[in-house]
């Protein structure tokens, strides 16, 4: 359980500054306004750690609203807490969209939520996918299964709550919505989200024998290229996933999901709950 530091100067979650609190002995928990400041606080921990700039960190785990940096070490006394001090301090610019080519994930736009979308959306179920494809994706952060990815990226008019009566089983593959995230989930489990879709072979999302493991990590970017009913052309192509020095979740993560499907953190906005 993470608690505040006895730090000087921890910030605060407003207005995009940080708030940074104690995590256990060895970690912090930095807190963000949204989800977009954490994308890019985590961004630029990546560049900082990339250039040499950030002490010894283990793990850099980014969330709806926080970003955990674990496994610091403390080779002098205070190290942390001067960490600490020093990521309340600072002005991160918002996250550029400009990056190399996204995964391309092939989907059937034929899920049993697809008219339940399209009349929240004010457009014919033959539109949905259209909309939906359109979007430049991102993943978040990743959670509540190993290879599930949260992509971010659709407009808030295109935002839709969670389903009343979540369904018992979700096969995999499954293309669904809640709140402001894309999901595809990478097996079967229990789900709150609408459906909209299907990737016809998911088996690309977690590949335990590869590495990384998972085709989707925090700041791919994605694209949804709709294929027949059959599958189409490029329902096989989906690349292999680009080498990333970050943590993804594996089986032994503890999951933030309830029976009604993947949910983001407490910290971070619930997905249309």
């Amino acid at each position: 359980m993470s608690r505040p530091g006895n730090f000087p100067s921890c910030g605060s979650s407003s207005g995009g500054a940080p708030r940074v609190l104690a995590a256990g002995p060895h970690a912090l928990l930095v807190e963000l306004a949204d989800g977009e400041h954490a994308e890019a606080f985590h961004a630029e921990l990546i560049r900082r750690r990339e250039r040499g700039e950030l002490p010894a960190v283990r793990d850099i785990v980014p969330a709806a609203r926080t970003v955990l940096l674990d496994g610091i070490a403390d080779r002098d006394p205070g190290a942390r807490d001067r960490l600490a001090r020093d990521l309340a301090s600072w002005r991160v610019e918002p996250v550029s969209r400009a990056g190399g080519d996204p995964v391309e994930i092939p989907v059937v736009y034929d899920g049993p939520d697809l008219d339940a979308v399209a009349a929240l959306w004010g457009v014919g179920a033959d539109e949905v996918g259209t909309l939906h494809s359109r979007t430049a994706f991102r993943v978040a952060f990743c959670g509540f299964a190993p290879g599930f990815g949260y992509l971010a990226g659709l407009p808030e008019r295109l935002h839709v709550p969670r389903r009343t009566t979540p369904r018992t089983r979700v096969p995999a593959g499954a293309v669904a919505l809640a709140g402001p995230y894309t999901g595809v989930y990478p097996r079967a489990s229990p789900g709150g989200w609408q459906l909209i879709g299907r990737m016809p072979d998911p088996a690309a999302l977690w590949d335990p024998a590869r590495e990384p493991a998972a085709l989707l990590g925090p700041g791919t970017p994605v694209r949804f290229v709709p294929v027949g009913e059959g599958g189409g052309p490029h329902a096989g192509a989906v690349p292999e996933p680009r080498g990333r020095t970050e943590p993804t979740p594996h089986a032994g993560t503890p999951s933030p999901a309830s029976p009604a499907g993947p949910t983001p953190p407490a910290v971070g906005p619930r997905a249309g709950a």
